[in-house]
């Protein structure tokens, strides 16, 4: 069994590429699989001691609509002792004032619960006023604005992937 879960909502399949991406970095299906939340449970999670969250944020702070239904799984999973990294998409230009806020929604729910937080990732080069995925100056993982800044989505990956995986060992 892969020993990172990869648990992910895509609706125009931005966050599945970019997912598809972290896990080929990761070493590929043997070593990091992927779950997309719309068929998850919270037992999928269980059995990883490593987890990468991926959401969207859909207008205004919102989560995308598969993670919408499962984030009340979240409250059956033991995260005790887990390391969770998390990827966040999002329209910089488009909503300022939510940037990224899907992740950060996602962490309120379990922070309480023995996690471990690792992949955290500057905010310099974002342009944007508001996001609840900052804590202490820097974002809660991986940032992707695929709107306005795709040229740089290929270097954030490989950058963040050589960052976690010394943590997921």
């Amino acid at each position: 069994m892969a020993k990172i879960g990869i648990f992910y909502g895509s609706t125009k399949g931005n966050t599945e590429r970019v997912v598809t991406e972290i896990q080929k970095q990761l070493g590929g299906d043997a070593v990091a699989a992927l779950h997309n939340v719309n068929s998850a449970t919270a037992d999928d999670m269980q059995p990883y001691n490593y987890l990468i969250l991926a959401c969207p944020t859909w207008e205004i702070g919102q989560l995308q609509e598969d993670w919408e239904s499962f984030v009340d799984e979240l409250a059956d999973v033991d995260f005790a002792g887990k390391k969770i990294a998390y990827v966040g998409l999002g329209d910089a230009d488009g909503y300022p004032d939510t940037f990224i806020d899907a992740p950060g929604i996602i962490h309120e729910r379990i922070k309480d619960k023995g996690v471990t937080v690792v992949g955290w990732w500057p905010t310099e080069g974002y342009n944007f006023e508001a996001s609840k995925s900052v804590y202490d100056g820097k974002f809660l993982g991986l940032v992707i604005d695929e709107d306005n800044q795709k040229d740089l989505t290929a270097g954030r990956i490989e950058k963040w992937v050589a960052s976690i995986k010394p943590e997921f060992q």
